[in-house]
């Protein structure tokens, strides 16, 4: 009775997360990217907001596992790139200072369908404005990708229209090693977990210098996330790591905040030594 119970309230959540995006109750907040020692902002990561009727603004956390192997990840992945490749179009029309590569998180799920190349085309293609080197694609280091080889097929079938990629999460997984050293990321993203405790626990600090290390070795970039203080910058940019995100340089915000905290943000004065 338990696994029926469990079985039924997973269907009602995903009936919820259907209803929610033909509502259109989903938002993408922006998360800035900088370069700590340049000062320059290199790009944003659009996280999904569900603007929940009764609840209030809901985190992923609270909603993406129900669906995690479900196919409405993929359609709500979809419209995440999507979202994404409209609000690319806005800035641009503004005129934002910078190159608005944004980066979206994309789910084993979605990135192993045998047509997601084609339907990536499709997207970019109702995008004609928006060249498709602004869009970057995180893969996530925690889902483990059932066959690596068919995924690396797939990358480099995207990499070819111009879509970059990013390792997510780099390092909490078990086959880090296999991914960057078969997998065509360019950028490497440190996860939070150890970026966080890196200036109080030996072997956090240990991992995250072992990673830029890596990136090093492999010739792909590193940022860090999780950069909460001005100290987690200074230590990552001794470690030889300038990109970073975090609450520390900003919080997720709303489209519409993104060309004002761009104009606004200084890094650090620290950082510039």
């Amino acid at each position: 009775i338990v696994q029926d119970d469990a079985i039924k309230v997973q269907h009602e959540s995903i009936g919820a997360i259907r209803k929610a995006l033909d509502n259109k109750e989903f938002v993408l907040y922006y998360q800035p990217k900088v370069n700590m020692r340049t000062g320059t902002v290199t790009g944003v990561e659009a996280l999904i907001r569900w603007q929940h009727p009764e609840q209030g603004l809901l985190n992923p956390a609270e909603f993406l596992p129900v669906i995690e192997n479900n196919l409405m990840m993929i359609e709500l992945g979809e419209w995440i790139i999507d979202t994404a490749l409209t609000q690319i179009r806005l800035w641009q029309e503004v005129e934002l200072e910078f190159p608005v590569r944004t980066s979206v998180n994309i789910a084993a799920v979605q990135l192993e369908q045998p047509d997601f190349t084609q339907k990536l085309t499709a997207l970019l293609a109702a995008h004609p404005n928006v060249p498709a080197q602004s869009l970057e694609l995180e893969v996530l280091e925690t889902t483990a990708l059932d066959d690596v080889k068919h995924v690396s097929k797939i990358m480099n079938a995207c990499l070819a229209l111009g879509v970059k990629f990013a390792l997510d999460d780099f390092g909490t997984g078990y086959s880090s090693l296999t991914y960057l050293r078969r997998l065509p990321a360019k950028l490497i993203k440190i996860d939070q977990s150890f970026v966080r405790d890196m200036l109080i626990d030996k072997d956090d600090l240990a991992i995250v210098e072992g990673v830029i290390g890596l990136a090093k070795s492999f010739k792909r970039e590193v940022i860090a996330e999780g950069v909460e203080t001005v100290e987690h910058g200074t230590a990552l940019l001794a470690l030889g790591c300038e990109l970073a995100q975090g609450y520390g340089i900003a919080r997720p915000m709303p489209a519409v905040d993104i060309p004002a905290w761009i104009n606004n943000w200084k890094p650090d004065a620290s950082w510039q030594t």
